[in-house]
């Protein structure tokens, strides 16, 4: 009797122990079980209090038959769950935007791993991790990863390009400074002085504090630079397989 207990638990660990289907996964869901063409019509994807995958993902698609010509697509457990028409405005990208799918190159897994390596190297501890897939403005995939506490209260957000895994954007999660005290993008950095200038306007502690930011943001790019060719995974590819 305890040799069946046994080895019923073993065949049941790998069940229990499965993680949640990442966003790459709930895509060719919507596109198997649904139409594959809704693919190519994608406008965002988002999925909250993952641990590390969330539970659910919510995919808009444009949909011209629908009111206000988007829809949005549930997935939960590798199958849709539901799908009904949005009764207010999209959050996220703007409508008509639609994500090329042939530069996606980071899944949520991706994703992932780069914020969770930027909040190790800030110090920063976090439980949830909420993901949204959206087109910037210039047409490129990023995908917006917010860390949060038990509580779900956010400690910082990385801006990460999906095509070639560029970190845009960071919120929070630099030298433990709140969400209010440290926002910085990639063009803020590449355009800003040496060094050496910034010692030039003086030592007060906003140019120290402004200083150290700096440079942690350039070890957060070159960080992100050698993850993403750890973690890249052409979505194209992963489908058609």
């Amino acid at each position: 009797m305890w040799k069946f207990l046994l080895a019923a638990l073993l065949l049941a660990g790998p069940v229990f122990a499965q993680e949640n289907p990442s966003a790459y996964e709930a895509l060719r869901v919507v596109g198997t079980q649904m139409n594959r063409q809704l693919v190519n019509r994608i406008i965002s994807v988002n999925g909250l209090d993952g641990d590390p995958q969330p539970h659910t993902w919510k995919i808009l698609v444009e949909d011209k038959n629908a009111n206000g010509g988007v829809r949005e697509i549930v997935v939960e457990d590798n199958r849709v769950a539901s799908q009904r028409v949005p009764d207010r405005s999209v959050v996220g990208s703007t409508q008509g935007a639609t994500i090329n799918t042939a530069k996606l190159n980071l899944d949520s897994t991706g994703a992932y791993a780069v914020a969770s390596h930027t909040a190790e190297t800030s110090h920063v501890t976090f439980a949830l991790t909420s993901y949204t897939l959206r087109t910037d403005d210039r047409g490129n995939p990023v995908w917006i990863v917010t860390l949060a506490d038990q509580g779900r209260r956010p400690v910082g957000t990385i801006h990460i390009r999906a095509s070639d895994g560029r970190v845009n954007r960071v919120e929070g999660m630099y030298a433990g400074r709140n969400m209010e005290q440290v926002e910085v993008n990639h063009d803020e950095v590449d355009n800003s002085p040496p060094p050496e200038d910034e010692q030039a306007d003086g030592d007060s502690d906003e140019n120290i504090v402004k200083r150290d930011i700096k440079r942690m943001f350039r070890r957060t790019t070159n960080d992100a630079r050698r993850t993403f060719q750890r973690v890249r995974r052409s979505f194209v590819d992963f489908f058609n397989r």
